[in-house]
């Protein structure tokens, strides 16, 4: 059984960049989070926006904050999320990480699939946060073997975050706003996935491909739905799992968030 002392670790559909301005069910319920969740000494991100051939961990003392879109309003451009580094964590990771080549980065920062959620849940910015990359050369059952080892970092007051979306289908995405309801292959394939997360059954969910055309539709690219698999990995026997934000945008992207513990 999980001991009542380990950290949980969360999956957050994220969703749009305008999220971090909004105020509506998905932003109240992350904010929330933050009031409900035990107060983590550092916070890892594993974010779809630093996607790469390679497995890098942020090593700054003072992450930058990166607006990494184009196309929105200025006050969007405007906000920072000035959270301290923590390079000692990130060494920590890298060993943890081992004997897969995990090198220290300090030119990247906080992408906005990392800072547009976390400033909803720790408005203030005071718990450091560093971000692993994802890399793109790997499949998805690599990538859960690799984030298995991160599994102490739980014990150790550490808050594992993966930032994605369970279902992000960009093609298929209402951009009118107009669309309310999912589309029956979107609500099929996340149902599915909520059936076998209860039930800690996730080798249907690192093995995605293999889940049909609904599956295809759902996760086009691996990007968004590879951050799911980093948080799945730090299972305990005995962890309790909860969806703490439900929903969808657009018809085709998913904002269900997933809490282990």
């Amino acid at each position: 059984m999980t001991d009542n002392n380990c950290m949980p670790a969360l999956f957050l559909g994220h969703g749009s960049p305008m999220v971090t301005l909004d105020d509506n069910t998905y932003t109240r319920a992350w904010r929330l989070l933050g009031e409900s969740l035990p107060r983590p000494r550092a916070i890892l991100c594993v974010s779809a926006h630093w996607y790469l051939p390679e497995t890098l961990v942020t090593g700054n003392d003072r992450p930058r904050t990166i607006h990494d879109f184009a196309g929105f309003p200025k006050p969007l451009f405007d906000i920072q999320y000035p959270a301290p580094g923590d390079p000692a964590l990130a060494l920590e990771v890298a060993k943890l990480l081992s004997p897969t080549e995990v090198a220290l980065d300090n030119e990247w920062g906080l992408d906005h699939g990392t800072w547009t959620v976390l400033r909803h849940i720790y408005p203030e910015a005071d718990i450091p946060v560093i971000q692993l990359s994802l890399n793109r050369s790997q499949d998805a059952a690599w990538h859960f073997e690799l984030a298995r080892r991160l599994r102490p970092l739980r014990d150790d007051n550490v808050l594992i975050v993966g930032s994605g979306n369970l279902v992000h289908n960009l093609r298929r995405y209402d951009w009118s706003g107009s669309r309310v309801e999912p589309f029956e292959w979107a609500e099929r394939f996340e149902s599915m996935a909520r059936e076998r997360m209860l039930a800690a059954d996730f080798e249907p969910l690192v093995n995605y491909k293999k889940q049909g055309t609904e599956a295809m539709m759902a996760v086009p690219t691996p990007d968004h739905y590879l951050p799911l698999i980093y948080v799945l990995a730090q299972h305990h026997d005995g962890d309790r799992i909860t969806f703490p934000v439900e929903g969808f945008d657009g018809g085709s992207m998913s904002m269900l968030a997933v809490q282990l513990g």
